[in-house]
């Protein structure tokens, strides 16, 4: 697969965290003592160093990893999955969106994590590898992330499902609550609510493959995470509390852009890093 671009810029970060403070374009740029003239310059995507910086500290982003994505010097060291793991990356309208697929190599069961916008290329792994597919689970129901789901439930006879909180325009989907688990062969999957992007956004934690795997849909981007002009606070303190205390090793699988793991971004995420 083709490398994946970060699903945010530097700009994208500096505007999503500003939108989701609620902090206008001139308070900013007061507090920060920059000329609004400059601040208006980095949000269009200009690498003013300076700029960044001193606006980086009033927006609780970390300047040294924020800089670092300024500059394009970060890119994930994308981590290595022998069996029982697969990533599809779908275009949807301007953009690309991810979907998942683990399985049980020996008792040859499986479970869906969305659908992205074509599951063509999951449906023709399934029957490649001879799998039957037990589960689909929904991160969330924003279009881009079930653009497919009438086909792969329809073909699979899989059962749909997704938290209690997010609503599901499928008429057999089955509704969970925090902290359910599923098993498909060895593998466990346990919900974790992360919602704030969206009323029930779930994150799907999941242990028996070569690494623990978190499933995290707009919960959390590499470098980056999901935006609201709501209910950022959420957002932020249900990645922190609940995605940022899972083991250091764990792989992230996220709604757009490349896989990354939870050490490099407690390193390299703006949002998070210290």
């Amino acid at each position: 697969m083709a490398r994946i671009p970060l699903e945010d810029n530097f700009n994208d970060i500096i505007n999503k965290a500003q939108r989701g403070l609620k902090i206008s374009d001139a308070d900013l740029a007061t507090r920060a003592d920059v000329s609004p003239a400059d601040l208006a310059a980095v949000k269009a995507g200009a690498p003013l160093d300076p700029v960044i910086r001193r606006v980086s500290r009033h927006l609780k982003l970390a300047p040294d990893a924020l800089e670092a994505l300024t500059h394009k010097r970060w890119y994930p060291q994308l981590p290595n999955f022998p069996k029982g793991f697969a990533m599809f990356n779908t275009p949807h309208e301007d953009m690309t969106v991810n979907s998942y697929l683990i399985w049980d190599a020996r008792a040859r069961v499986a479970a869906a994590f969305d659908t992205g916008a074509s599951s063509e290329g999951m449906l023709d792994l399934i029957r490649a590898e001879g799998l039957t597919l037990r589960y689909i689970f929904i991160t969330h129901t924003h279009p881009d992330h079930v653009a497919d789901l009438p086909r792969l439930a329809g073909e699979t006879k899989a059962e749909v499902w997704a938290s209690e909180l997010e609503p599901v325009d499928h008429p057999e989907a089955k509704t969970f609550k925090e902290n359910a688990h599923f098993h498909v062969g060895s593998l466990a999957i346990k919900t974790l609510y992360t919602f704030g992007h969206s009323p029930g956004m779930t994150t799907f934690f999941v242990t028996g493959l070569s690494w623990p795997l978190a499933v995290v849909g707009d919960s959390l981007f590499a470098s980056s995470m999901g935006g609201s002009a709501t209910h950022y606070a959420e957002q932020y303190r249900n990645n922190r509390e609940k995605i940022f205390t899972l083991p250091r090793d764990t792989v992230l699988a996220c709604g757009h852009g490349p896989l990354t793991t939870l050490s490099q971004e407690k390193h390299h995420n703006p949002f998070f890093a210290r």
